[in-house]
């Protein structure tokens, strides 16, 4: 798979960083580096939208350089650039090649491929940290945009009777599919999917993917939601919460719990 480059040329300070990556994963971008004030974002050329890229650019001032990139292991790449998610003494997210983790209850072991070259692991800490004070006991979960699965995986450690996990990314689901086995999960059906169609509901529904598809799915997200539920959605940024919230409210939703960090919410609904 080819790839395009952008190097942002312009000092990045780091909420704008993150509202810069969250608005190219918006676009189809895939993968990002950080370094101090600096941003390269990636992105495949078949999905590549010049349009909406360079009139945002444009409005927004920002300045780049564009590199088209050998067709080479990418996934080697972005493992490079990998660093583990360790939240509280509750749950550690690292690769093989990282040491263990000790005094957390729960250590994830993933294969990071591009499926978690999105920079946000802001969103996936604090997904976490809702997680931690819910009960996962016998519950039926459903986690939207799997990714690499991680928070699919999480709930089955949590004791969920069934976790049932989508996306729409090949190379989510491939990566997601060996990060179970490399975890021994058996209460997880994933699939590659678009929208949720279960004709069921869930206990607890989880959504770390982004604005623009909270907002076209929180109406079906609501309809699989079984009574006295509870969703939990990020991906989102604390300017993108008031939108969501009116949304939310359409949909006889009420937010009982925000959590921030880095300028990124996580929402607990019910």
């Amino acid at each position: 798979m080819t790839y395009l480059e952008f190097a942002f040329i312009s000092p990045l300070e780091e909420d704008q960083k993150d509202i810069l990556i969250a608005v190219l994963s918006g676009m189809g971008f895939t993968g990002f580096e950080e370094d101090r004030k600096k941003l390269k974002a990636f992105v495949p050329v078949e999905d590549f939208d010049e349009d909406a890229f360079t009139t945002y650019c444009t409005i927004n001032d920002l300045h780049f350089v564009k590199s088209e990139l050998e067709d080479k292991n990418w996934n080697e790449e972005w493992e490079k650039n990998f660093e583990p998610v360790v939240v509280g003494d509750y749950c550690a997210i690292r690769a093989d090649f990282h040491a263990p983790i000790p005094n957390v209850k729960h250590e994830i072991i993933i294969t990071p491929k591009m499926s978690f070259g999105t920079g946000h692991h802001a969103t996936t800490y604090m997904m976490i940290q809702a997680m931690q004070a819910l009960d996962f006991s016998g519950k039926t979960v459903f986690d939207f945009g799997t990714g690499t699965g991680v928070l699919a995986i999480l709930a089955e450690k949590e004791n969920a009777a069934t976790i049932t996990a989508i996306d729409n990314d090949v190379w989510s689901i491939e990566n997601a599919d060996e990060n179970l086995e490399r975890n021994r999960c058996n209460k997880i059906h994933l699939y590659r999917a678009d929208e949720m169609n279960e004709g069921k509901q869930f206990d607890i529904i989880l959504a770390n993917i982004n604005r623009n598809v909270i907002l076209q799915f929180l109406p079906a997200m609501k309809q699989h939601l079984a009574k006295d539920g509870v969703l939990l959605l990020s991906g989102l940024l604390y300017t993108d919460r008031e939108i969501i919230l009116e949304e939310a409210l359409k949909n006889n939703l009420k937010n009982v719990e925000t959590i921030e960090r880095n300028s990124w919410i996580c929402l607990k609904m019910q």
